[in-house]
Order: structure tokens, then sequence, then C-alpha cells
């Protein structure tokens, strides 16, 4: 039953996830979106400690130590920060956030919103992501500061102002592009545009 249950949730964030980078126009990070969770490494994981309020990996990691499911996700998905971090250029700063793409920044905005829409359902409101966010405590974050800067900027426009208007600010001034879904979608994508 948890298997079921688990593919249900991460399909339902999945498709949440490619309906909101449509409307940003991410039309590609969209249909691409966390397609890793449908591996084994990730998705046997998210069975055994599926609950339905968190995500699995965190138990996996209390259980044992380490999430391996969650190694294996942020080494795959450009949209996690973690997944930019490297070491400094600068000899002796150790690891250090990397300056990530708007584009990817915008689908952990939008992964960040869809995550929080699955695990408080009817409880979520505009203000959830940002406060998720601030309980990581913001300097705990090994994030780039422009990448950390945007992030922050979007969520706290989502809590203040709504989706509508922070989908359009993404649009016109994150992405530079003011074109919602249409029926370009399949051209757009053999293209290769985004």
């Amino acid at each position: 039953m948890k298997a079921i249950q688990h593919f249900r949730t991460i399909t339902r964030h999945k498709i949440l996830v490619m309906k909101e980078c449509f409307r940003v126009g991410l039309y590609r990070q969209g249909l691409l979106h966390d397609l890793s969770k449908y591996s084994w490494t990730e998705f046997r994981v998210g069975c055994k400690y599926f609950q339905g309020t968190r995500s699995p990996n965190n138990a996996e990691r209390e259980d044992t130590g380490v999430s391996r499911a969650w190694l294996h996700h942020k080494g795959r998905n450009k949209h996690h920060y973690e997944y930019w971090i490297d070491y400094s250029p600068e000899g002796g700063k150790g690891l250090i956030g990397m300056k990530m793409p708007e584009k990817y920044v915008v689908e952990m905005f939008l992964d960040r919103i869809a995550a929080s829409k699955i695990y408080k359902g009817d409880a979520y409101t505009d203000s959830t992501p940002l406060e998720y966010f601030l309980k990581g405590g913001t300097d705990e974050y090994v994030m780039h500061e422009e990448t950390k800067a945007l992030l922050w900027k979007l969520l706290a426009m989502l809590a203040k102002e709504g989706e509508e208007k922070t989908y359009r600010y993404i649009r016109k001034k994150v992405l530079k592009n003011d074109r919602p879904f249409s029926g370009r979608l399949i051209w757009d994508i053999r293209a290769g545009h985004q």
C-alpha cells in the first residue's frame, strides 16, 4: 500500500511542478522535473519510509544516518541548490554554493510551492513556502548569495503579493520571457527553447 501512496504523492508533486513551470514558460524543466524519483534508488526508499506528511528522505536519514536517496536525487536535479555546491576556486574556503542559473532558481521556487501544497494540504497559504525557508535558518544554507537573494525575494513576493503577480514578475523580469503555456509546447521542446 505504501508503494501506491508514494507513487501517487510523487506523481501529484511532479504534475503540480510541471503545471507551474508551464505557467512561467519553463516547458522542458516542467516535463523533466524529478524524474529520478522514479528510479529504483529513490523509489524504493520512498516506499519504505512513506508517511505522507514529509519527505521519506528525512525518515531514511533519521533511521540510517544518511539518505542515499537524497544523495542520488540532489546529484541529478539542477533545481536543488545542493547540486551547485563545490569547492571554492579560492583556496582555503572549503565548500561553497555556486551561483545557480535563474531558470533553476525559479524551478526550485516552484518545487518548494508544490511540496508545501502537497504536504500541507488545506493548511497551505502563499506564506507557507517562505515560512519553511526561514525555519531552516537562512545562514545554514550553503547557497550562493545571489541565488539565496533571488529565492528569498520570490518567496517573499509570493507571501505578500500572491501567485499571479509573482509568476508575472518571474516571466517578465527573471526569465525575460512573457510566454505563458501555449500550443507551441511540442515545437519549443524539439527546438530546445525554454
